[in-house]
């Protein structure tokens, strides 16, 4: 089976994480088509998934914007749907992983007759998209995709609700490879001394930075927190999100978290820096569609506190595999932090039952061998 892939970001966000993990199962008999130049091709690469990068320049068309803004990428958007089309062409299938690229594959897959199954990890929804995305991306699925995966039952939901169509969508949940999230022993104490926190308890939090990521609920919560629990913030900002991140700045020193708090940036030593602290938190204030790193965490054998909306509920069993926490309610989570903070037996119980709930349910095999049928049976009909 031979598979076209198409992704719209050249940076390294959680669909370009998964989609290295998927295209590592077709690779050498597929191609990876990126929209952009950036870390996420350079990825590809380090993992030998070969790859194409198809545009020069971002498409300026975002999942906010209205028709007008797209009516006017028209003169940018036609040559790469048809650059896309000739490549489709040499495959069985054509599998896109974002938004934009269901928009542009959609068109090439009429344009070649090839088969396209859409990859959905967004909640369709007014608080992620524009009004006019939302009917775009709709539209396009339910005319040209053969089939919609979606990554939760909470995805899948959300795109029935927006105008989906019930009949053409699955779910598969993401998958991981539990012995990357497996470290030395002696990792979690060099990192604790190499961060000057040997003696505290140490609260991570990893992702982008960006509003509806919620950093700012983590810093209100450590505020109501005894001075040995301090945040480690891990990412950085990737869709211009800077005075976000200038605001959290600045509201650490109004909350006097200067000692407290450590700003991190993008960093690829995820499952060492997991390890290194004693719980993570996941705050986003809107629905999260998947939520890589809550079963990053359980992998990882620390305990999660996740925000109670979306994907994460599938994920976490509140109170045995994790807590969870209504989202935007930093009072709520900083009482959560502070019952793990003074119960350590209680959680590293609940960081045991999580590892093995992911052992059990989130392995990439898992994931690959449900993938592997699914596109075998859409690949042939085509």
């Amino acid at each position: 089976m031979k598979i076209l892939f198409l992704d719209q970001s050249g940076k390294l966000g959680g669909a370009e994480l998964s989609l290295l993990d998927v295209a590592s199962a077709f690779s050498p008999h597929c191609l990876v088509g990126v929209f952009q130049d950036g870390p996420f091709p350079q990825a590809l690469a380090s993992r030998h998934i070969p790859y194409q990068v198809l545009a020069q320049s971002s498409i300026a068309v975002s999942k906010e914007s209205p028709w007008a803004d797209g009516a006017k990428s028209l003169g940018q958007l036609a040559p790469l749907v048809a650059t896309i089309a000739r490549l489709g062409q040499d495959f069985d299938l054509i599998y896109t992983n974002t938004s934009k690229a269901l928009i542009l594959g959609a068109l090439a897959s009429r344009l070649c007759g090839k088969p396209l199954v859409h990859h959905l990890r967004d909640i369709v929804s007014p608080e992620h998209f524009s009004r006019a995305n939302r009917t775009l991306l709709v539209t396009a699925a339910n005319w040209c995709a053969a089939h919609v995966i979606a990554n939760s039952v909470a995805t899948q939901a959300a795109f029935i609700a927006a105008g989906g169509a019930a009949q053409t969508i699955s779910v598969i949940y993401n998958g991981f490879a539990p012995a990357a999230y497996q470290t030395a022993p002696e990792a979690r104490a060099d990192l604790r001394a190499e961060l000057g926190w040997h003696d505290k308890f140490i609260v991570g939090h990893f992702s982008r930075l960006a509003p509806w990521k919620g950093q700012h609920i983590l810093l209100e919560a450590l505020a109501q927190c005894p001075d040995p629990v301090v945040a480690l913030l891990v990412g950085d900002a990737l869709f211009g999100e800077d005075d976000y991140v200038k605001g959290l700045y600045r509201q650490v020193q109004r909350l006097g978290l200067t000692h407290r708090v450590k700003f991190m940036g993008f960093r690829s030593d995820i499952p060492p820096l997991m390890q290194a602290c004693d719980l993570i938190t996941h705050t986003s204030i809107a629905p999260e569609p998947f939520g890589r790193v809550i079963v990053e965490a359980m992998l990882c054998q620390r305990p999660i506190v996740a925000a109670a909306a979306g994907g994460a509920v599938e994920l976490v069993t509140d109170g045995e595999t994790g807590w969870l926490c209504p989202p935007n309610q930093a009072q709520t989570l900083g009482d959560l932090i502070n019952h793990s903070y003074h119960h350590p037996e209680q959680t590293q119980a609940i960081a045991q039952a999580g590892y093995h709930h992911a052992l059990t349910h989130f392995t990439l095999d898992q994931t690959h061998q449900a993938l592997r049928q699914l596109l075998g049976e859409f690949s042939t009909k085509g």
